[in-house]
């Protein structure tokens, strides 16, 4: 288990994103064809190496920091690398740049509440039958993603000032503030005020074996050089999925999917170093740092990217594109009624990660099949 090298830092884990930096710099200086069949296997073999990586990096601040600051850590610095990732492709001008932040957000908050969320329910429950997590912390996350979604996704829709799926000038800038102050209340909150809704229960209470879980803490030296790494693991995975993306471009095109599925395979790629992260932490019985990691990552996608893409938006003079098809905003709907079913009684089961992956199939189907 690579939580029992917490003390030191395994070869591999800086290796591979050394290997993968080196790589994108060969690239960017023009010193290998990018688009060669062997560079193109090597890029993703790396990449997937690059998401281990940062998940073993993520582990080892968690455990040094404990929760909820590890999961706070990782959501924000996955976010801020989407954030950028949007920004380049707005910057550009590519077609359907306009609607690429509302893409990229809708399919992580599909992902996050339904894939991640739902794997890690089955994961979990399968396991140890049926686990807890604190109901407080759950509700509350769940209210400020509800609202946050809700103002973002689907209020743009029925605006005057601004017809279609945008907001006016000033209206962006009005949601934009509001879901920054929203997402760092959320944060204070969770560290400061009520910490303790969102911490959890000691594991020898769950009936889980302590032996299991406690290793030695990180030094000061360790946790640091995983900082570093970690970010330099999320860096390399998120351009090295950008690398791709032309080539992905072409086979979603000979596939006869809409260019739109290239942003759900990308927002899945920049997400599995938290989903992975989420999973072992149910399988291990820590339920409350999986929820803390879902949860927490879909506010912080909402909460940091809105506000920057709507600067970003007004300074290059371009349309953002923010409300959701009739469609999508069903699927929104749908996945908010049942996270609050699932997320009400601080008790889950196999049954609702099953009723969650459900939807995430359903939402998958319709993306590459509208």
């Amino acid at each position: 288990m690579a939580s029992a090298h917490h003390a030191t830092i395994p070869t591999w884990t800086w290796v591979m994103p050394t290997l993968a930096s080196g790589l994108l710099a060969l690239k960017f200086l023009d010193l290998v064809p990018s688009d060669a069949a062997v560079m193109l296997v090597l890029a993703g073999l790396l990449l997937g190496a690059s998401v281990f990586a940062a998940v073993h990096h993520a582990e080892v601040l968690a455990f040094k920091l404990g929760e909820p600051f590890g999961s706070i850590l990782l959501a924000v610095a996955v976010t801020v690398i989407e954030v950028a990732l949007i920004v380049s492709i707005m910057a550009s001008g590519a077609p359907g740049s306009e609607a690429v932040a509302r893409d990229t957000v809708f399919a992580a908050l599909m992902i996050v509440l339904n894939g991640i969320v739902g794997l890690c329910l089955v994961m979990g429950g399968t396991r140890h039958f049926e686990q807890t997590f604190q109901l407080q912390g759950a509700s509350s996350a769940l209210a400020v993603l509800g609202t946050l979604a809700a103002l973002t996704l689907i209020l743009p829709n029925y605006t005057l000032t601004a017809l279609g799926p945008s907001f006016s000038s000033t209206q962006v800038i009005f949601v934009g503030s509001v879901a920054l102050v929203l997402w760092g209340v959320f944060v204070f909150v969770q560290t400061v005020k009520h910490r303790n809704y969102f911490v959890d229960a000691p594991v020898v209470a769950q009936g889980v074996d302590e032996n299991d879980t406690q290793y030695e803490k990180p030094t000061d030296g360790v946790a640091l050089a995983s900082l570093g790494l970690l970010l330099v693991s999320l860096v390399a995975v998120v351009l090295l999925a950008k690398a791709l993306s032309p080539s992905l471009d072409k086979a979603i095109a000979f596939a006869g999917l809409p260019q739109a599925f290239v942003g759900v395979v990308i927002a899945a790629i920049v997400l599995l170093p938290e989903g992975i992260a989420a999973a072992k932490s149910a399988v291990k019985n820590q339920l409350q740092n999986s929820i803390n990691l879902a949860l927490g990552s879909a506010i912080a996608s909402i909460g940091l990217t809105i506000p920057t893409v709507a600067i970003v938006s007004l300074v290059l003079g371009q349309d953002l594109v923010l409300g959701i098809s009739p469609a999508n905003m069903t699927l929104l709907l749908l996945t908010l009624f049942v996270s609050t079913l699932t997320l009400g009684t601080g008790r889950t089961t196999v049954l609702q990660g099953a009723v969650h992956l459900v939807i995430f199939a359903v939402f998958m189907l319709f993306s590459a099949i509208p």
